[in-house]
């Protein structure tokens, strides 16, 4: 049976999954937009392991606990910053969310909540970037029974409400 697909508007911070997805950068460091919020929400002790685990290159995803969150753990994946398509942007995204089911197969869960991955500041444009979420999550490890993607603003939620509809 492959895993639900869902698409909600909201705070990823407040979702009760087992795992919430970091849209992180390769440092692992307390970023901007929704790496800030989970920080922020997550509490100190997340910049601490996170340092102890050294960064990641791009398209990988690494398990932190989710320490103050009410998800038990944060998968922090590394999108690609956008720069034009040609530099391999859409294999490493769908590494990105492949490797963070991967990620959290790998510590028990079995329900996920995703950002937009590389929407942000990293500019990748909003409907490629669905189509290639949903294509990832669609073919989800067996172990996953949940991917909710939660959308910041309207227009995200827009984008993903179509995507999972069309085919």
């Amino acid at each position: 049976m492959s895993a639900r697909l869902e698409a909600v508007l909201g705070d990823i911070t407040g979702e009760t999954v087992d795992a919430i997805v970091n849209a992180a950068n390769p440092q692992l460091a307390a970023g901007a937009g929704v790496c800030g919020a989970i920080f922020a929400a997550a509490g100190h002790e997340l910049v601490e392991a996170c340092a102890a685990l050294g960064g990641a290159p791009t398209g990988e995803a690494l398990a932190t606990p989710g320490f103050d969150l009410p998800a038990r753990w944060i998968v922090h994946a590394v999108g690609p910053v956008w720069f034009g398509g040609d530099q391999g942007e859409p294999e490493l995204l769908a590494s990105a969310y492949r490797r963070s089911l991967d990620v959290a197969v790998e510590v028990g869960a079995t329900s996920v909540a995703f950002p937009a991955i590389s929407t942000g500041i990293y500019g990748y444009p909003l409907e490629p970037a669905t189509r290639i979420a949903v294509a990832t999550c669609r073919t989800a490890p067996p172990e996953i029974d949940l991917v909710r993607f939660v959308c910041f603003d309207a227009e995200t939620h827009g984008a993903y409400e179509r995507e999972l509809t069309a085919t």
